[in-house]
């Protein structure tokens, strides 16, 4: 008899245990409560800080690094030089070679002149009045002027000019 009543109360000692090791929701929810307190404190501090910084200069609208922001080239070239300073920036020799574009049935060369503007020629294509893309490789393009000359420009930048 006194091993049934031990037993009996041990199993009640350990069922009584259980239930006061059991998990408590309402600890739960106050600290889903909190956090979406400071969820909204961190909100309101950020929209002060933002209506802050809307004082700030406004950024520039072209890309200083592309020069005047023109990747097409020729808009805002003269095609035609009225005084001689301006004959002289039409010249071959202030321009780089980029690149040579070539498809199927074309081919073209990219320069860029002193200013950033990019320039794209096809064969036959005046570059300035009097210089026409004549020759294009994989190394050079070659340029020819009025005076008979060829002008020839390679990847390392360096302009050559050759009697025709």
């Amino acid at each position: 008899m006194i091993f049934r009543f031990i037993t009996l109360i041990t199993f009640f000692l350990l069922l009584s245990f259980k239930f006061s090791y059991a998990d408590n929701h309402d600890t739960e929810t106050n600290i889903i409560d909190k956090a979406k307190e400071i969820n909204q404190k961190v909100k309101e501090k950020q929209s002060l800080q933002s209506s802050a910084s809307n004082q700030e200069e406004p950024l520039p609208l072209n890309d200083p690094f592309v020069g005047d922001g023109s990747l097409g080239g020729g808009s805002g070239m003269k095609i035609i030089g009225d005084s001689e300073e301006d004959k002289k920036k039409l010249s071959v020799f202030n321009y780089k070679l980029l690149g040579i574009i070539e498809g199927d049935q074309q081919m073209f060369a990219s320069l860029v002149n002193e200013d950033g503007n990019i320039i794209n020629v096809g064969f036959f294509e005046e570059l300035s009045p009097g210089v026409r893309l004549v020759g294009l490789n994989s190394k050079e393009v070659i340029f020819e002027r009025d005076e008979g000359s060829l002008v020839v420009i390679n990847f390392k930048n360096q302009i050559i000019e050759r009697k025709n």
